[in-house]
């Protein structure tokens, strides 16, 4: 399982795959990864200009890239909507959904719909999406995967259920420990109930990409104007960090792998779990407590309103 490159990534040729957060980071690379390997990319953005400046990019390197930029904000449950009621229009199916964008240690502030926004992007957004795409993941020929993008970090988190928004007390880093928890959660919960079901053609993974330097460390000292921050950040990046193009191996080798079972938890298998190729890991005991998770599943539904129809595509309450 060491060192498995892009290079290693198998012939995607008529795979579709979405992308959260394709437009920077992790997301971009990966994006390179997948379109290198022939597959349909839907590349989810916030900001399609931005978008369509990544693809740009992309096509640098990959000048015959099937790409699709589409807009989709993780901090507004009706643009998830938008974008997951578009794609179902324009594709048959959906073979690999990699929930990856994100934010990180940001003051607090709220998403559209009132939620904690590291929360509310990392977590809830995702959560929505992911339930509105679940028909066209189930109509994929073959096995269709989830991949859920979390942190080293998720081992510090602790589910405040008493408080999930951080209404009466919020620290930037425990909110995102938390929220990077969740995503875990959430990622071996969905596996539990497809596996419940009876559904084996769909399978969910989680995955973490170590210390990747990327523009997302440098939000939260932006946000806060905290420009000692960001230039400590600025130099952690440059000595600890290894490039945002291996850090996003550990998502393609969870979304593309033969040999991933469902339930699994991908990452650096270099220093400290932080640098290096991918490779199966294992994740913290609270990721795996599954009442937890079977709480999380339910207070999520109902803040988005998505219920997963399970053989079917998912439907928003009204």
């Amino acid at each position: 399982m060491s060192k498995w490159t892009a290079a290693d990534v198998p012939d995607l040729s008529g795979r579709t795959v979405v992308v959260t957060g394709a437009n920077s980071g992790l997301g971009l690379e990966g994006t390179k990864h997948f379109a290198g390997a022939g597959a349909t990319v839907v590349m989810a953005c916030r900001s399609t200009s931005k978008g369509e400046s990544a693809a740009a990019e992309v096509r640098q390197t990959v000048p015959d890239a099937a790409l699709d930029v589409r807009e989709c904000d993780l901090a507004d449950l009706d643009s998830v909507r938008s974008f997951a009621d578009g794609v179902d229009e324009a594709y048959d199916a959906v073979d690999v959904l990699c929930n990856n964008a994100g934010v990180m240690a940001i003051p607090r502030s709220e998403t559209n719909d009132g939620f904690e926004t590291q929360f509310g992007v990392n977590h809830l957004g995702h959560f929505a999406l992911t339930g509105h795409l679940l028909g066209l993941l189930r109509a994929s020929e073959g096995e269709a995967r989830v991949v859920s993008q979390s942190s080293g970090l998720h081992e510090r988190g602790e589910m405040e259920f008493d408080d999930l928004h951080g209404e009466r007390d919020y620290d930037k880093w425990d909110a995102y420990a938390q929220s990077k928890l969740a995503n875990l959660l959430f990622a071996y919960e969905l596996d539990r109930r497809l596996d419940d079901a009876g559904v084996d053609d769909v399978t969910s993974v989680g995955c973490h990409p170590g210390y990747s330097a990327t523009n997302l460390q440098y939000r939260g000292p932006e946000a806060s104007g905290s420009w000692l921050r960001l230039a400590m950040m600025r130099v952690a990046n440059a000595v600890v960090g290894q490039s945002p193009s291996v850090g996003s191996l550990p998502m393609v080798y969870a979304a593309t792998h033969p040999d991933i079972e469902g339930g699994e938890y991908v990452g650096p298998g270099g220093l400290m779990d932080m640098r290096g190729y991918p490779a199966v890991q294992a994740s913290s005991d609270r990721s795996h407590d599954e009442a937890s998770a079977r709480r999380l599943w339910e207070v999520s539904t109902e803040l988005t309103g998505v219920t997963y129809a399970f053989g079917e595509p998912a439907v928003a309450e009204d």
